[in-house]
């Protein structure tokens, strides 16, 4: 007498793909990035700021801090005096070395103001139209050099730029 076979092979079947358990997640994440990249497109086109109102607080000696959404730094008349309307711009050291920026103004590039701050991160304004208050340095090669303690930036560029 034969002994039955206890194990059996069967068929091979054709392996089924879980389409719902690829397609749902592949949806999800490119749902995240698609939203990623157009919050991160609507933040940089608001300039950078929090949407506040502006805010300012006294500061030893008299001078007064001022931080908003378009205007930035000391109001110190006395301190920053000079006063500059432009186009901001870094400063890529080539006849001019002095200054981490420019501010490119409207009669071309004897007019330009190099840029430096002690108080502030101009690099977050970068390709900005600004109005500047600072302190005018004496300088080697420079037309003008700043020492930039406010900026604003302005609604429109000055004519001419």
């Amino acid at each position: 007498m034969e002994e039955p076979n206890l194990v059996q092979e069967f068929p091979p079947e054709a392996k089924k793909t879980d389409w719902k358990g690829i397609l749902v997640p592949s949806l999800v994440i490119l749902a995240i990035i698609v939203a990623g990249a157009v919050t991160g497109y609507f933040l940089s086109k608001r300039g950078g700021f929090a949407s506040r109102p502006t805010e300012s607080r006294q500061l030893t000696g008299g001078a007064e801090l001022i931080q908003g959404p378009n205007e930035i730094g000391i109001k110190d008349e006395a301190a920053f005096k000079d006063t500059a309307q432009g186009k901001i711009e870094i400063n890529d050291n080539g006849d001019i070395v002095e200054g981490s920026h420019k501010l490119l103004r409207p009669g071309g590039p004897s007019q330009t103001a190099y840029l430096t701050s002690s108080v502030l991160d101009l690099n977050q304004f970068k390709g900005k139209c600004v109005q500047v208050w600072g302190e005018t340095f004496a300088s080697q090669k420079a037309g003008w050099l700043m020492d930039v303690g406010r900026i604003k930036i302005l609604e429109v560029c000055p004519e001419g730029l």
